[in-house]
């Protein structure tokens, strides 16, 4: 898997764009007190990266991205950008992960949906703020390899062989 490529395109929510800046400076603080990720994904229209700060819902490697937008009535840009551009990269900390992005459905997304909710518990009031069923997304490594972390190059952590 290649690294994502293209040229970086801060969001325009202030809120998300400094959360970002932070969690890439020095690698937290958490949100609420929960650990946060950092998603890179390509843009659906535009094709510039994009980064966007999930809360860390992971199991076995895998992690969920979990569409709430804290419970509007339309699905957050990112989704767009996964469903059109499924290879991800997954900062966690010092960790930088190669990641594909596919849509749980049925029971596995009702484990992962409990899985997320334990999480962040917020995702149960978000869902209620809203009739759209929240998108949930699994983050899963190319082919189940172990060698997609290398050093991440600004925290001597790892960063993947995107």
């Amino acid at each position: 898997m290649t690294a994502l490529s293209g040229s970086y395109a801060p969001s325009t929510v202030p809120w998300v764009r400094e959360e970002v800046e932070q969690l890439e400076r020095v690698g937290g603080p958490a949100r609420r007190q929960r650990p946060v990720v950092v998603l890179t994904s390509l843009g659906a229209r535009t094709g510039h990266l994009r980064k966007t700060p999930l809360m860390r819902v992971e199991h076995a490697g895998t992690y969920a991205a979990v569409a709430s937008m804290a419970g509007a009535d339309h699905h957050p840009q990112w989704y767009a950008n996964l469903l059109a551009h499924p290879l991800v990269e997954l900062r966690d900390g010092e960790q930088v992960h190669a990641l594909v992005a596919r849509e749980a459905a049925g029971a596995e997304r009702a484990r992962w949906w409990s899985r997320a909710c334990t999480a962040f518990p917020s995702y149960v009031d978000y869902q209620s703020r809203t009739r759209r069923p929240i998108p949930l997304l699994l983050l899963e490594r190319p082919g189940g390899r172990d060698d997609h972390v290398r050093a991440h190059p600004l925290g001597g952590g790892a960063h993947s062989e995107a």
